[in-house]
């Protein structure tokens, strides 16, 4: 052996490595309370390269949602629901060391923080005792996060300097108690109940017994930071009968102190302009994001119910013809997902932007000449009124198209009223069919169950395929929409929702989700 070099022999094997363990890992995930904008940077890492995710039932289905989880991870619903057969937790402990074992990456997502009386700490040590390895992630816990949204501060200086969570689903008349609910009635400050509304009579009375005054003020709060959230104010005193007039049942935490006066000054979640309106969004599911979450973010609970799906046509053809630009004095597109395919079609090619360099580019409203130009290619045309015959008006006032030769990117059946406009300036023009839509029944049983029970304020239609394929869904009956609004994106899709049946209450003044918005804040003011 060289001078300077040595070997240890029988060294003990260095610990397992988190990132590359050998026989699968577990993350105990805290998802917060609903919100799904409230999980944590680290917990949407772990969900985005998951092999399988073990949740439970107040974990927000959106926090799983478009693409956050992997297509092939497993999926495991464990939620335990009241009076109704759910996974026992002996049960959900030795999933969780078999699929560990079985050497896969593990989330384990838990409503709230794991260890707020989630239950974490249980299994933890249960995987310790096992020999897998995991870690723990904290997550946004209720306590906090519900009194946060109804405007309730659990401290405030001057008013609360302590905190007290306390569960609710022990009884509070048992003898043994693990609660000293005399001692909590002394004890001053903020106290918040998770999961007690079915025993806050109980609740109420043995603080009261233990010397907390029936003036206090208290509150109720009902799915906490969900959009459906709703919260209950009054005395200590009246608190049980107040959130039982209101009906209002679990998930609920209840906070007990001077804080709740707080409400009257600084409640905003329940003031926003949407708030407690239900919306439907029919948009195709990989481009409804943007338009739920404008709408979520002004207060609306939205279903989202996708009645169509893109789907790609052969790319040769589009290829083919994006490797002969050069060829061609005008490339139109009429929607930003001819834009998106054109691009994917392109750079498969071996091409970018430059490709369009000496080619002009006519586009069909805004939202396809912003999808161009986050491409970097800035479209020549843009007609005032974001439509084919807009468009059509549009090139017809430009000296530089008559004669030419044009590339024409549209959808499978888009109609001829653009081709008809462009063979009057005696152009030639080669159309490519990029994609074509399908129904999408995904979302259909929401949608149809919220409609049933007549607590749709409003429906959202983009196209009119997605008018058409969402009235398929439910039948082909426009009275099965009853008295949802009815708020279109452009005039062809307000043309298709009176055909087919429809009041049309609202179109936006353009083809964006900006205007769209405002059209619904508009109807439901």
């Amino acid at each position: 052996m060289a001078p300077g070099i040595f070997r240890v022999m029988n060294a003990p094997p260095l610990p397992p490595d988190p990132a590359r363990p050998a026989s699968g890992f577990v993350s105990l995930v805290g998802a917060g309370p609903g919100d799904p904008e409230l999980i944590t940077v680290r917990a949407r890492a772990l969900l985005a390269r998951a092999d399988a995710v073990v949740y439970d039932a107040l974990v927000n289905p959106r926090i799983m949602q478009n693409g956050a989880v992997r297509a092939d991870a497993e999926m495991h619903d464990v939620g335990k629901r009241g009076g109704v057969p759910s996974a026992r937790q002996d049960a959900i402990n030795a999933l969780l060391v078999r699929l560990a074992r079985e050497g896969k990456r593990v989330v384990r997502l838990k409503g709230g923080d794991p260890l707020v009386f989630g239950r974490g700490s249980e299994e933890a040590q249960a995987l310790a005792q096992a020999g897998v390895s995991f870690e723990i992630v904290p997550g946004v816990t209720a306590g906090v996060a519900a009194p946060a949204y109804a405007g309730i501060p659990v401290t405030h200086r001057g008013v609360a300097s302590a905190v007290t969570f306390i569960t609710g689903h022990e009884d509070p008349t048992k003898v043994d108690s693990d609660v000293d609910w005399a001692s909590l009635a002394r004890a001053g400050g903020t106290l918040v109940l998770y999961m007690g509304v079915k025993r806050l009579r109980e609740i109420v009375a043995a603080l009261t017994a233990g010397g907390l005054s029936a003036d206090t003020p208290a509150a109720v709060v009902e799915w906490g930071t969900w959009p459906r959230q709703r919260t209950v104010e009054s005395t200590l005193g009246g608190i049980a009968h107040a959130a039982s007039a209101a009906g209002i049942a679990a998930p609920s935490i209840t906070i007990v102190g001077s804080v709740a006066r707080l409400r009257g000054e600084i409640a905003w979640f329940d003031r926003r302009p949407l708030s407690g309106r239900r919306i439907i969004v029919t948009r195709a599911r990989t481009q409804a994001s943007d338009l739920a979450t404008r709408l979520t973010e002004l207060g609306a609970d939205v279903i989202e119910a996708p009645a169509i799906v893109i789907v790609p046509a052969d790319p040769a053809p589009l290829r083919d013809a994006l490797r002969h630009l050069g060829e061609y004095q005008w490339v139109l597109f009429t929607s930003q997902n001819a834009v998106e395919i054109a691009w994917a079609a392109l750079r498969g090619a071996g091409g970018d932007a430059r490709r369009f360099a000496g080619v002009r580019v006519g586009a069909v409203g805004q939202a396809t000449a912003r999808a161009l130009l986050d491409r970097g290619i800035a479209a020549d045309v843009i007609p005032p009124r974001a439509t084919a015959e807009g468009l059509g008006d549009a090139l017809r006032q430009r000296p530089d198209v008559r004669g030419t030769r044009i590339l024409f990117i549209q959808a499978d059946g888009a109609g001829d009223a653009l081709p008809a406009a462009l063979r009057d300036m005696d152009t030639t023009m080669h159309e490519i069919v990029a994609y074509r839509t399908v129904p999408d029944a995904s979302g259909t049983n929401a949608a149809r169950d919220a409609l049933t029970a007549n607590s749709v304020d409003a429906i959202t239609f983009t196209s009119a395929s997605t008018v058409r394929f969402f009235l398929d869904a439910l039948g082909g009956n426009a009275g099965a929409v009853g008295g949802a609004r009815i708020i279109t994106m452009g005039p062809r899709t307000s043309d298709a929702a009176r055909m087919l049946g429809l009041t049309v209450h609202a179109e936006a003044a353009t083809a964006t989700i900006d205007a769209l918005v405002d059209a619904v804040r508009d109807v439901l003011r």
